[in-house]
């Protein structure tokens, strides 16, 4: 096994078979799917099994990553949250031939929404050309997708579960100070569904990422609660 796929989930029954459905048809490389579930109680199980997936209990998001990447076989791990779909059946296979040819340790790609109106299009721009600037001193990955070698993540101790807000950005500020090779592989993209947006607003979510960003640049990680989150999302508008 050279690459293993780690999902973790909460009721995610609505969301979950449009990203393992774009998964298993992806071509060129050979790939485990495991799904970190913390306690669902709708189908979200059932429906990763039927799709071959390997399903081992989670958690919150750090945690939940964590507790998949330890039964993970692949040299590299990708991690995704459920509600992301693959647009390009060979979407592995070319990120992880750049990221080979970068001789990159960890990386991600371009995330799209999946609405295409102009809000949607101008947030997500703004948020590809921030993260594109800082990549080269502060790299961001977004929980959504990203890549790091598996031997790299347990060298880093894997996700910081004292953290409760911004993980992703907390993990890839200490693979940089670890001095691993970052990539962003920008010919490459994967959709993303604008459900959290939708609900929390975008002027909210906005000033939650930069607020995040200041705070951990100037006091450190996140470990006290600064904002409400949720992780079952059921109470989001379906879509």
């Amino acid at each position: 096994m050279t690459f293993s796929i780690v999902i973790p989930t909460k009721n995610e029954e609505k969301r979950l078979p449009k990203l393992l459905e774009s998964i298993h048809r992806q071509k060129g490389v050979d790939f485990e799917v495991i799904v970190a579930d913390a306690q669902s109680t709708d189908k979200t199980r059932a429906i990763a099994k039927s799709f071959g997936a390997k399903v081992v209990d989670g958690g919150m998001p750090g945690p939940g990553r964590n507790l998949g990447a330890k039964h993970a076989t692949g040299e590299w791990l990708c991690f995704h949250d459920a509600d992301m779909r693959l647009l390009d059946d060979q979407f592995y296979l070319n990120v992880l031939k750049e990221l080979a040819e970068q001789k990159a340790e960890y990386g991600t790609v371009q995330i799209v929404p999946e609405e295409k109106d102009l809000t949607d299009r101008i947030y997500h721009w703004c948020f590809y050309t921030y993260t594109r600037i800082t990549a080269a001193f502060i790299p961001h990955i977004p929980g959504g997708c990203f890549f790091v070698k598996r031997a790299l993540h347990e060298r880093a101790g894997g996700f910081d579960e004292t953290v409760v807000f911004a993980e992703d950005m907390e993990y890839a500020t200490r693979l940089h100070r670890l001095g691993a090779q970052f990539s962003y592989v920008s010919d490459q993209s994967i959709e993303v569904s604008v459900r959290r947006m939708k609900k929390d607003g975008y002027g909210l979510i906005a000033l939650r990422f930069l607020y995040a960003e200041a705070y951990m640049r100037l006091r450190g990680p996140i470990r006290r609660e600064l904002f409400e989150y949720s992780f079952d999302y059921r109470s989001f508008p379906k879509r």
